[in-house]
């Protein structure tokens, strides 16, 4: 079964509210997508676009994915909807990739 990388990748309007949002990845909702299935997580800063980040998750499956969407990842959106909405100049997206090949 291929593993699947899903990225959520954010921009956001200054460094303070970066700061706020590692915060908030840190303090338990990294380790809450973790327990929904991901078997790592990094968090990285986008080079040449000030304020972007990127958090590359891994899957073992779509299946583990796919499970992951149903039931986690509505409530956990939710919460970064609420603490981090879009009105305030934060974007998002999302890519759900299927991992092809992999090399050490």
């Amino acid at each position: 079964m291929p593993e699947i990388r899903y990225t959520v990748a954010c921009t956001f309007p200054d460094a303070a509210t970066v700061a706020r949002w590692l915060d908030w990845l840190r303090m338990g909702h990294v380790a809450a997508v973790v327990a929904g299935g991901a078997t790592s997580a990094e968090v990285v800063a986008v080079d040449g676009t000030p304020h972007a980040m990127e958090v590359v998750y891994r899957f073992p499956s779509r299946s583990a994915f796919e499970r992951y969407e149903r039931e986690f990842a509505p409530a956990l959106r939710a919460e970064g909807q609420q603490l981090f909405p879009a009105a305030s100049g934060i974007e998002y997206r999302r890519i759900v990739a299927e991992v092809v090949d992999r090399f050490a």
